[in-house]
Formats: structure tokens, sequence, C-alpha cells
């Protein structure tokens, strides 16, 4: 799995139109898309993607937000893809994130902070499995 990740562009940046240029930044960098779609959350489903962080304070804010809007969730490829995937994105809160990652580029806060990458090789396969189907994985 490690030619392999997952991301998901967050309500914030789907709302603000920026899907194309995170997208476009995305493949400049290198990775191919395997799999692609555009969804919205339940809150029930957002609480169960984001279980792993459920004692952690920021939890209930965090669902909320994932589940206010569409996301676009996307199975990237390359080779180190998830540790590439996590310098492209950028430092989680964006003040913190180099000169142009896509978080420095189009995040709000650390709180919508514009993009999501999975930060293991399992986590990246869990969070694949959770978004597609095996006939969508191309």
């Amino acid at each position: 799995m490690s030619r392999m990740t997952f991301t998901m562009i967050k309500p914030d940046a789907v709302a603000n139109g920026f899907t194309g240029a995170i997208l476009d930044q995305i493949c400049a960098g290198g990775f191919r898309i395997r799999a692609l779609k555009m969804t919205k959350l339940s809150f029930e489903k957002a609480a169960d993607f984001y279980s792993v962080h459920k004692a952690r304070p920021f939890y209930g804010e965090l669902v909320e937000f994932m589940s206010s809007g569409p996301v676009v969730a996307a199975i990237l490829e390359r080779e180190d893809a998830v540790e590439s995937f996590r310098t492209l994105i950028g430092a989680t809160n964006p003040a913190q994130a180099a000169e142009g990652t896509i978080r420095k580029r189009f995040a709000e806060s650390l709180g919508r902070n514009a993009i999501h990458g999975s930060d293991s090789d399992e986590n990246a396969r869990l969070e694949c499995s959770f978004f597609f189907s095996s006939l969508e994985m191309v």
C-alpha cells in the first residue's frame, strides 16, 4: 500500500471553489488519481471516520464541520505516497505550513485546513475502503 494514499478535500475548500486548483496541485505533485468522488458525510459517518479522535477536545467540532457540506474523496498513487502527500499538503496548522503547500495556499485556519491526508500506510488502506468499494478502486 506504500504506493497509495487517501485524501479528502474538506467542506471549506469545496465551498470556497478550490477543488479544481487543489486537484491540479496534487497532479502536478506527481500523484495519479486512482479513484475520485464528491459526497456528503452524514454526522454519523463523519463520527465513524474520525472515531480515532473521539477522546480529543476538538472531536465534536470536527465531526460537525466534516458533515457540514460536500467533500471530495480520492485515492492517490505515487511512490512513497503517504509521506510525499503529507509534504505536499503541509502542516495541519496553515500558519506553520511551508510556502506553496496546499494548506498554506487554501486553508482558512487550523480547524478549516482544506484537506485531509492519511498519516500512515495502514490508515490509508482503512480510509480508502471507508469511501470506496473495490469496484471503484482502479
